[in-house]
């Protein structure tokens, strides 16, 4: 029983041993989980998945062995008969047709329009501008064309959809897409190096039993909590072209407050020059020279630049190039000393890497951290970690 799902597990690159198979047997023969696919798919999740990074792959495993029993896991679902959406025939768009053919609006009014339908809908529907159906212009269902709506079932033909109607509870997980403060936490734990330090107040259990054993009596050994002893400097680059990924942004600065216990943090604007600040309301009457930056934080110091290092070339290369004040040297003489003084020195980039080579600022910094550009997503952040780790 279940040897083709353990096929399917090792076809996707999950490790699924003969030993993890008896215990999900073992567990399903004690009846240790309610009898319900939600509840199947929780236990086997977690005797087969040892890695975070791999939930989404498991999901897709799931979802393809056993097809439409978990679809919509920890949302209200709302049934859509299934013949409403038996695709009869494939139909051609022109591109005259597909002109005509107008958006809803936005993403509100999308999903509004949606829960609507559902009300009103009685029957299947195919080829239409309105209903939930197939193979027509409506915003909702499969097989048709609309410049963007939600695809409903089937598989995708025009690649417009802003959203899918098949959930992957942990999609977000793939190391391609974009991240979220949970996805960072995973990725930002690649750059920790443990230590124990300050007081002692954590009981030391081998140490307690080796000391009790010696002496014949109770005799309690305490040590100092474990931590993550790296240490990082994140500079964040705010205002103008990086409002698009303020979301992202804070996404970012919570998961790294969470990791690094030893983390000062620095605003600058488009390129680093002779000063940053850490409250944007003060950005001018209290800004903290880059100077000082260099001196008071040692070289065991982590560097992480996080910016869409989009600007004018003049901004990186000339004195007075600043959109916002005459600096007296460039930004990248400022990039060079920080790169000199912090050799474990990344730049993150929510940018998608496919578009770096349009924007020349965005080569030059990166030749300036000496080819460390990553781009903002799972597997840009892990690589970044690498790198840093790797970095003395």
């Amino acid at each position: 029983m279940f040897l083709n799902f353990i096929d399917e597990l090792r076809a996707a690159g999950i490790p699924a041993s003969l030993k993890e198979h008896l215990v999900l047997l073992e567990a399903l023969e004690r009846e240790v989980i309610e009898q319900t696919p939600e509840a199947f798919y929780y236990l086997s999740r977690a005797t087969f998945v040892k890695d975070e990074g791999l939930i989404d792959r498991f999901d897709q495993v799931f979802q393809k062995v056993f097809k439409g029993v978990l679809t919509d896991t920890g949302q209200q679902p709302v049934a859509i008969p299934e013949e409403w959406l038996k695709r009869l025939a494939e139909r051609y768009f022109s591109p005259e047709e597909m002109e005509r053919v107008q958006s809803l609006g936005d993403w509100d009014e999308i999903m509004d329009t949606l829960k609507k339908r559902l009300e009103e809908q009685k029957e299947r529907h195919q080829g239409g501008s309105k209903w939930i159906g197939t193979g027509g212009t409506s915003p909702f269902g499969h097989s048709g064309y609309n410049p963007e709506g939600v695809r409903i079932g089937g598989t995708s033909q025009h690649k417009r959809a802003i959203k899918v109607w098949e959930k992957r509870e942990f999609a977000n997980l793939d190391s391609t897409k974009e991240l979220g403060t949970r996805t960072m936490k995973v990725a930002l734990r690649r750059l920790r190096r443990f230590a124990r330090e300050g007081a002692a107040e954590e009981l030391d259990l081998d140490a307690t039993i080796r000391g009790t054993a010696k002496q014949g009596w109770l005799d309690i050994r305490m040590r100092p909590e474990r931590h993550n002893a790296v240490k990082v400097l994140l500079f964040l680059d705010v205002g103008g072209s990086m409002d698009p990924f303020i979301e992202m942004m804070e996404d970012l600065f919570s998961a790294a407050t969470s990791e690094f216990k030893n983390m000062e943090f620095f605003y600058f604007h488009n390129c680093l020059y002779e000063g940053v600040w850490k409250d944007n309301r003060r950005r001018w009457s209290q800004r903290i020279p880059t100077w000082d930056i260099l001196h008071k934080y040692g070289h065991d110091y982590k560097v992480i630049f996080v910016g869409d290092a989009a600007m004018s070339p003049y901004e990186v290369s000339y004195p007075g190039g600043s959109v916002e004040h005459m600096n007296e040297e460039p930004g990248s003489t400022w990039m060079r000393r920080v790169v000199q003084t912090y050799p474990a020195t990344v730049w993150l980039n929510p940018v998608p890497e496919r578009q770096w080579g349009y924007t020349p600022s965005t080569q030059m910094l990166r030749e300036l951290v000496g080819g460390a550009m990553f781009p903002l997503t799972l597997g840009g952040l892990d690589e970044a970690m690498r790198a840093l780790t790797r970095k003395k």
